[in-house]
């Protein structure tokens, strides 16, 4: 980016991880990292190495891992070294028998703060599926950005919130800031980012290009969607040719049959496995975080997003769009009429728990 605007993006894992670790590397005072997924691998052993060593250098070393993302990718050996190399390991809502539905909301957010200087932010978990290096041609296809300055304290003011289960508390109140690091949960609105995308919808006048892994959103963002493209705007979304979920898959047939009715473009990524959550609007607006289009991030989850009045960072993203779509097809708004019949019907079920999927 410019060096008017404090932003560095990433989309592949490699460059970023090392970036990550170069950081941690540097910290004099406190590092603090939160992942959904820290798989124990070469690349999430790096990781673990790296805050290990800043730890027992004296720096404050935090660790906010997600109990359900990471269940299956930590194992006691992982645990164990983690914890006794004073790093201060959390686990996100364990499960509890006493707290079922506690245990259905999720931190989904993957954030690096270190020293109050630097912050990285996006869709990459801690996992050897980003990297090609290790992975291949098949690695995962993400976004993460890089932010320096102001935004750092946000960022870490979000960590702090929710690392000790407290409500965050936003410094907007003045001007409208034209860069801000967004939880969806906070004391004045419980989902914050489903307002912010209605909004940022409802004020597009040229276009609209959105990249979701799943695209389950609910009635009022149909709309906001539907009612850009009535008005003229070119709206353009980017989805995995196939999830890897099977009920989403059918419900987001159903979705993107509706929005192509509406005049939306909808085109399937068919390379790899698809995880980017990105967002621009009129070349000028940019969002890059860790929300996915559908019920569970907009209204359940623990997400943080980054929302940016960024004409710099907005055409970055824009030319990764062109990029992906040359990898794209676009989608037929007929093609969920040719499922079979038990996929349609399994299709119906789906969508009546697509609040809790």
């Amino acid at each position: 980016m410019p060096g008017d605007e404090p932003f560095q993006l990433f989309t592949e894992g490699d460059p970023l991880y090392d970036a990550m670790i170069r950081a941690i590397a540097e910290a004099r005072n406190e590092v603090a990292m939160e992942s959904y997924i820290f798989a124990e691998d070469e690349i999430g052993w790096q990781f673990a190495e790296a805050l290990a060593a800043r730890a027992r250098a004296g720096v404050r070393v935090r660790l906010h891992l997600d109990a359900a993302g990471s269940l299956f990718w930590v194992s006691r050996r992982l645990d164990h070294f983690l914890r006794t190399s004073d790093i201060e390991l959390r686990w996100f809502h364990r499960w509890h028998w006493s707290r079922p539905f506690q245990y259905n909301q999720r931190n989904h957010r993957k954030l690096l703060v270190v020293d109050g200087r630097k912050a990285f932010l996006g869709g990459f978990n801690i996992h050897r599926e980003n990297s090609r290096k290790l992975y291949g041609e098949r690695r995962w296809r993400d976004t993460h950005v890089a932010m320096t300055g102001p935004l750092v304290r946000q960022a870490r003011n979000a960590y702090q919130a929710l690392w000790e289960g407290q409500p965050f508390h936003s410094d907007l109140n003045a001007e409208p800031p034209s860069a801000v690091v967004l939880p969806n949960k906070s004391p004045d609105c419980q989902h914050r980012l489903h307002c912010v995308f209605a909004s940022m919808f409802g004020s597009a006048r040229h276009r609209i290009e959105m990249t979701t892994p799943y695209l389950v959103p609910d009635e009022w963002t149909i709309k906001a969607l539907e009612k850009a493209a009535r008005r003229g705007v070119a709206v353009r979304v980017l989805v995995p040719l196939k999830s890897d979920i099977a009920p989403i898959r059918w419900i987001a047939q159903r979705i993107q049959a509706r929005l192509q009715r509406k005049g939306i473009r909808v085109f399937g990524y068919r390379s790899r496995l698809l995880h980017a959550k990105t967002l621009t609007i009129d070349s000028e607006w940019a969002s890059i975080g860790t929300a996915n289009m559908d019920y569970r991030s907009l209204f359940l989850n623990h997400e943080l997003n980054l929302c940016a009045r960024a004409p710099s960072l907005a055409a970055a993203l824009e030319r990764q769009f062109e990029t992906d779509l040359a990898e794209a097809e676009e989608l037929d708004a007929s093609s969920g009429l040719r499922l079979p019949l038990t996929d349609r019907l399994l299709a119906l079920l789906a969508w009546a728990a697509r609040r809790w999927l």
